[in-house]
């Protein structure tokens, strides 16, 4: 499996209602469906160590892009889902600049090394200009998968 694979439509907000860190994490953690989670952890405990995540640095890389992660013990894959907001959501980013594209993640707890191979795959997909513009012209969630298929298929290292 590739990044690609980690996609599927129901993990894409096309138009996430937030426009701040606080509630756009928990936006995006309420479209993990409860049976993706371990049974150990509950929706609310996730978005408390994403936000803990998110006071230490935050996840917002520039660009308009934020990478909100976190690990998880007792998780036996990768869950990841991804939102757009044409409005821009403020991050705290480094370049100050609005986000309007969050690919959460959460991570078995043990698997570090592919945490960092996922931030650099996600890193390289959304350091190209063409393909952010191209997800800020889609028009739903069907063509933004299609659009990080096509560009996520492209990237190595990520099972």
């Amino acid at each position: 499996m590739n990044l690609a694979h980690l996609l599927a439509i129901d993990r894409i907000v096309p138009e996430m209602k937030s426009t701040e860190f606080r509630g756009a994490i928990t936006e995006l953690v309420e479209h993990l469906a409860s049976e993706q989670r371990p049974g150990s952890i509950t929706k609310d405990t996730l978005v408390e160590q994403f936000l803990r995540r998110e006071e230490l640095v935050s996840t917002g890389v520039g660009s308009g892009v934020a990478i909100p992660h976190t690990f998880v013990p007792g998780l036996d894959r990768v869950l990841t889902v991804f939102g757009r907001s044409r409005e821009g959501i403020d991050f705290g980013a480094h370049d100050d600049a609005p986000v309007h594209f969050v690919v959460l993640f959460v991570v078995p707890e043990a698997e570090y090394q592919l945490h960092l191979r996922m931030l650099g795959a996600i890193a390289k997909v959304f350091a190209d200009g063409e393909v952010r513009q191209r997800l800020a012209a889609a028009g739903d969630a069907g063509e933004i998968r299609e659009i990080l298929s096509k560009r996520l298929a492209r990237t190595q290292g990520v099972p």
